[in-house]
């Protein structure tokens, strides 16, 4: 106990020991109300070390545009090879606490092995490997993202500037690395992903809706799309939309709660569109202000 205290730092002006009762009625609150994240096998993911993978797998997708580096083909293979293995150690890390503490709670069979032992670890590899050989793929939709922004906003003057300043697209960009993790059912990641651009973008994307190429939000601000949402191709979503639920009762959690959007679909500003049965047909085009509980068909135009 002598040891501990001479770690702590005081300041002198306080009672030392009034300061070490603070100090215990902390770790008091430790004991009675959880929330601290341990060390070991029943760590939790770690939000700072999600936050880097994102950061790098970022500039991975766009070299020289995230961080101040010198890119040019001479040094291109060894930037990208090191930024790669900083993605696959960190991420395998992070994947492997979400599942030995999902399969601890026994809420998942996410790993069939038991808990000391190597499944949990194969299977956040496997998972981690599979996003970097996904990533080409997962660029090819990002580049008709970034050419559905410019085309779709006058204000926008080349491709270079969606890519360095629109939220939109940064969204966009990590819900698209977040649903592959969901797809592979992998906990928590994708959400600390999501809710991190959130947090950064005010725009909320589920990592498990599922999102067609070429999508342009523009502005994006107060943009909510729930986990059972399906969106077209070619679907323009602007500042304020809300693709929500009937009900939020946890007995629909494993229902469809959030409408069907298809191709070439047009959705203005603050429209509400609500329900796991309502789809918004091709082509159609959603007023702003609109609020929407059935399903509207293709080619409508609804302005109030």
């Amino acid at each position: 106990m002598l040891v501990f205290w001479m770690k702590i730092p005081f300041f002198r002006s306080r009672n030392v020991m009034d300061m070490h009762t603070l100090v215990d009625k902390i770790l008091d609150s430790y004991e009675e109300l959880g929330g601290i994240n341990g060390e070991g096998i029943n760590s939790f993911p770690n939000r700072e070390n999600v936050v880097c993978v994102i950061n790098e797998l970022q500039s991975l997708i766009f070299p020289g545009y995230r961080t101040a580096e010198d890119i040019d083909r001479q040094n291109l293979r060894y930037v990208t090879g090191e930024r790669v293995n900083k993605i696959v150690n960190i991420l395998t890390k992070e994947i492997q606490k979400a599942l030995i503490y999902e399969k601890s709670t026994g809420e998942s069979k996410a790993c069939e092995t038991t808990i000391n032992d190597s499944g949990c670890w194969e299977k956040a590899e496997k998972t981690a490997l599979g996003l970097i050989e996904a990533l080409p793929e997962i660029r090819r939709l990002i580049r008709l993202d970034v050419t559905a922004l410019f085309e779709g906003d006058p204000a926008a003057k080349s491709d270079e500037e969606v890519i360095v300043s629109y939220p939109g697209l940064e969204a966009i960009t990590v819900y698209r690395l977040a649903h592959y993790i969901h797809k592979c059912g992998v906990p928590v990641i994708p959400r600390i992903m999501s809710e991190y651009i959130h947090g950064k973008t005010g725009i909320d994307i589920h990592p498990g809706a599922e999102i067609g190429e070429s999508f342009f939000i523009d502005h994006g601000t107060g943009i909510v799309i729930g986990e059972t949402s399906v969106i077209g191709k070619n679907v323009k979503i602007y500042q304020g939309v809300t693709l929500g639920a009937l009900s939020v009762k946890k007995k629909y959690q494993d229902k469809k709660r959030h409408p069907t959007i298809e191709d070439d679909v047009t959705i203005y500003a603050n429209a509400t569109i609500l329900g796991g049965e309502t789809v918004i047909g091709k082509g159609a085009v959603i007023g702003g202000n609109t609020w929407i509980i059935k399903s509207v068909p293709a080619g409508t135009i609804i302005n109030q």
